[in-house]
C-alpha cells in the first residue's frame, strides 16, 4: 500500500519538475544590481537637479483626451505653470499626459519620470525634459523628491501605490508636511470613508485625516497649495558647476 502510494506521488510530481528556492542571487549579481541602481539615481539627480520646485500630478494613464479628468488634470498643468512650478509627472498616457500638457502649452517646464514596462508606456509629447527608469522605487523617490505638493487624480493600483507612499512620508515625518491634494469627490468618497474607519479602529490617528484635503474645487486646490508654498519657503535660483559638466 505504502508503496504504491509513493509510486502515485511521482507520477503526479516528476523529480525534473521540481524548483529549489536558493535565496538570494550571487554576490556578482547583487553588486552590479546595487550599481545600476546608484546610477539610475544619479542620473535622475542630473536631469532634475535644475527644473526648480515641483508639483507632482498623480492619475490613471487610461483617461483620454477630452473626458472630465483628463481635462481637469490639462486645467491643473496650466495653473502649476503659472504659479512659476515645474508641473511633474510620470510622463506616461492619461493623466499624466493632460497635466504635462497644460504645463507645455502655458510656457511651463512639464517633466516627465518614465517607467520601462513590458508592454512599453510611451513617453507623452508634451515634455520640457524627461528620464525613463528601470524600477518603480527609483522612479518614486525623483517624483517625490523634488516637489512641493501633490495632486492625486483618480486612478489606479499605481496611483494608489503613489497616493499612500507619500501619505506614510508625510505621516511619520520622514518628510516635510508638504499639501496632499486628492482630488474627485465622486471617486474617492469610499477611499475617504475607508481612511476614516481606521481612525475610528485606532490604527490612524485622528489628526492624521487633515494630512490632505478631499475636492472638486481647483481654485480651493491651488488655494491650498499656494498658501503653504508662500507661508513655508522662498524660491532661489540654483546655479549650474561647469566643473560638473552641467550645461547650461
Amino acid at each position: 500500500m505504502e508503496s504504491t502510494v509513493k509510486e502515485e506521488s511521482a507520477a503526479i510530481i516528476p523529480a525534473k519538475e521540481s524548483v529549489y528556492l536558493d535565496g538570494p542571487k550571487s554576490r556578482g549579481y547583487e553588486l552590479l544590481f546595487g550599481i545600476r541602481v546608484f546610477l539610475q539615481f544619479i542620473k535622475g539627480f542630473r536631469t532634475l537637479h535644475f527644473v526648480g520646485p515641483c508639483i507632482t500630478v498623480f492619475g490613471s494613464a487610461r483617461f483620454k483626451e477630452g473626458s472630465e479628468y483628463y481635462e481637469d488634470a490639462r486645467n491643473f498643468g496650466q495653473r502649476i505653470a503659472q504659479m512659476g512650478f515645474t508641473t511633474i509627472t510620470g510622463g506616461g498616457p492619461g493623466i499624466m499626459e493632460a497635466a504635462n500638457k497644460g504645463a507645455f502649452e502655458t510656457g511651463g517646464i512639464s517633466v516627465g519620470c518614465n517607467i520601462k514596462l513590458p508592454f512599453e508606456q510611451k513617453v507623452n509629447p508634451y515634455l520640457t525634459k524627461s528620464i525613463t527608469f528601470e524600477h518603480f522605487f527609483v522612479r518614486k523617490v525623483l517624483l517625490v523628491k523634488y516637489s512641493y505638493a501633490f495632486i492625486i487624480m483618480p486612478g489606479g493600483f499605481g496611483t494608489m501605490d503613489e497616493f499612500f507612499e507619500i501619505l506614510t512620508l508625510v505621516q511619520t515625518k520622514t518628510v516635510t508636511n508638504f499639501p496632499i491634494v486628492l482630488f474627485g469627490k465622486k471617486f474617492h468618497q469610499p477611499l475617504m470613508d475607508m481612511i476614516a474607519h481606521m481612525a475610528k479602529e485606532g490604527t490612524i490617528s485622528e489628526e492624521d485625516l487633515a494630512l490632505l484635503l478631499l475636492t472638486d474645487d481647483k481654485n480651493e486646490a491651488m488655494h491650498h497649495i499656494q498658501l503653504y508654498v508662500k507661508s513655508n519657503y522662498q524660491v532661489k535660483k540654483r546655479h549650474r558647476a561647469w566643473w560638473f559638466f552641467e550645461k547650461r
